[in-house]
């Protein structure tokens, strides 16, 4: 858009209960930070809500679109199974926003990357399935961020967040050529996780117990990539993670200018 200083990235918001009475949208601030400090863009935030968000007014304001991960899973009718109380909590508006979002992004040619829940909301857009709980399909390990022996969620960031397995890229991928090599080693906090690829869903990169961990859509006019780790926890630091997110910047820049 003429004018502007900065190209302007569109970040889905959560929908969550604060105090058991007040109805926020939520956006945590990592994501934030990723994009002002590493895609060099600035982070607006918008309300994973259908009736209150406009998709044609929201695409002609921003360059480009972060789905961030998030606690509530896709809900299973997106993808042709009954809901299970034990797969809780679900996010259904924001299920409605971000599909539609993914389907008019790829097809205007808009940049759009999806973090965790981001990569499975791709996934689904384009036909694909999820399993609720990736640990219990036999051969898979626990993707779940670690927990203490009590079971409470372990104190200290940097060992929730610290790489835990690698991922093999596709060779010749999009994520080969950009990272400059086959294998990674990334950070792993989710449950769900994709299990059968969407019709124009490219896997990209897979994790050693066979887990989809990254995803480029074919035929794709602009950028459209998701990854399964949370790629937005230290791209300041971490030099996968800060390719990725200068590499959408380039894409946010190049979506400005158009």
């Amino acid at each position: 858009m003429a004018g502007k200083s900065k190209p302007v990235v569109g970040v889905i918001g959560n929908a969550q209960v604060i105090n058991d009475r007040h109805n926020v949208q939520l956006v945590g601030q990592r994501n934030l930070r990723a994009i002002a400090e590493v895609a060099g863009a600035l982070p607006l935030m918008f309300a994973g809500a259908p009736d209150i968000t406009d998709i044609d007014a929201l695409l002609g304001a921003v360059d480009g679109i972060l789905l961030t991960g998030a606690r509530a899973n896709v809900h299973p009718t997106r993808f042709g199974l009954p809901p299970d109380p034990r797969h809780e909590p679900y996010d259904q508006d924001r299920d409605a926003m971000a599909l539609a979002l993914i389907e008019a992004c790829v097809a205007r040619a808009i940049p759009i990357f999806g973090i965790c829940r981001g990569l499975q909301e791709m996934n689904v857009a384009f036909g694909g399935t999820l399993h609720p709980e990736i640990r219990e399909i036999p051969g898979r390990m626990n993707h779940r961020m670690p927990r203490l022996a009590n079971g409470d969620i372990h104190p200290d960031p940097e060992v929730v967040f610290a790489d835990r397995h690698d991922v093999d890229l596709a060779k010749d991928g999009v994520f080969a050529r950009l990272l400059g090599c086959e294998r990674i080693r990334v950070n792993s906090l989710h449950g769900q996780g994709i299990e059968q690829p969407g019709q124009r869903v490219t896997v990209e990169g897979i994790a050693e117990d066979g887990t989809i961990e990254a995803i480029s859509i074919a035929e794709a006019p602009g950028f459209a990539l998701g990854v399964q780790w949370h790629a937005e926890y230290d791209p300041q630091i971490n030099p996968i993670n800060r390719t990725l997110f200068q590499a959408f910047g380039k894409a946010l820049q190049e979506s400005a200018r158009r």
